[in-house]
């Protein structure tokens, strides 16, 4: 049974499937906003931030270029907003200031979520909380123990973005439509995530031979220096531009739309894990099928006994650091 928050008000509206809610308006929440307005699926978007100049400003900017997309009312609002949304998406939180520690910034963020939290849960909110705020399988985490609310309905965006870098890599690598690349990177958003060759394939071909029907024969080589691009993608982003936005708000973007049109297609999304592969008490990411309840099941991909070992060990270190959170 979900946990509910004192005072919490009571909700007699439904989620209604044409309303978004994005709380946070810093760099990836405006670019996550543009994005949605530009997809046409929603007809209302509250901007949520604690700074309320900020929200307004972005909303008007947004709202400007609404003419050339599909009718919609974009406007900043506040908690009481989300109440009938059927997605509210959190890019609220710190960044990582030079010299501070990851557990600094995590005390940090947390901190920040166990204010926004317990404001959403006071409206009785019933639609899907998606996590896109960095350290995010910390803080997808911490939403659901905050929350209370069923882990279906609580998703991190996990490595959707790292994802699709590892497709547009080897994409590049092979001279081949990235949609045809069928592969994961999977465990955290972060250092420690994992590309999962074993089961990587270019429409149902096995890796290794369409890389020799293309000319490529070291595998060993290759594979490693593409997970290395792909994992460092982010610091090269940041070094050249202090921040990275479009990429994640394309894959907000696309998780949204897969709960809108309850698409259950297969997105590597964070959310807690409960025994599988040996893991448990943690939120990673791992592919799932998501549709309009959120997550509803893991699909188990084949690991090699070194990507099974590594996969334990991201989560061993998410669980560290949720330990020493006092989470």
């Amino acid at each position: 049974m979900e946990q509910k928050a004192k005072n919490q008000t009571v909700n007699t509206k439904m989620p209604n499937p044409r309303k978004i809610a994005i709380i946070g308006c810093g760099f990836v929440g405006a670019a996550c906003a543009f994005a949605l307005m530009q997809s046409g699926m929603f007809s209302e978007m509250v901007l949520i931030d604690v700074d309320r100049r900020r929200a307004e400003g972005e909303a008007m900017d947004i709202s400007h270029g609404v003419p050339f997309a599909k009718p919609a009312k974009i406007y900043a609002g506040d908690y009481e907003d989300v109440a009938d949304a059927a997605i509210v998406v959190i890019t609220a939180g710190a960044g990582q200031k030079p010299g501070e520690t990851r557990l600094e910034l995590v005390h940090k963020n947390i901190s920040i979520f166990q204010s926004i939290i317990p404001r959403i849960c006071e409206q009785d909110y019933r639609g899907i909380l998606l996590v896109v705020s960095n350290p995010v399988d910390i803080l997808t985490y911490v939403t659901a123990r905050l929350s209370g609310y069923t882990e279906n309905r609580v998703i991190g965006s996990g490595t959707v973005l790292d994802t699709a870098r590892l497709k547009r890599a080897v994409s590049d690598h092979l001279n081949v439509d990235s949609r045809s690349v069928h592969a994961f990177i999977i465990g955290e958003h972060g250092d420690s995530e994992i590309a999962a060759w074993s089961g990587a394939n270019i429409s149902g071909i096995p890796l290794n031979d369409f890389c020799e029907l293309r000319g490529h024969y070291e595998h060993s080589k290759e594979t490693k220096r593409i997970a290395e691009e792909v994992k460092n993608s982010a610091y090269e982003i940041i070094q050249k531009k202090q921040a990275t936005y479009f990429g994640i708000a394309m894959s907000v973007k696309r998780i949204c739309e897969v709960i809108l049109r309850d698409e259950k297609s297969i997105l590597p999304v964070s959310s807690l894990m409960y025994g599988e592969y040996g893991i448990s008490d943690v939120a990673l990411s791992m592919p799932a099928i998501v549709g309009k309840n959120g997550v509803e099941t893991r699909v188990p991909i084949p690991l090699s006994a070194d990507e099974l070992e590594r996969l334990q060990h991201s989560a061993s270190m998410l669980r560290d650091v949720l330990d020493e959170a006092g989470m």
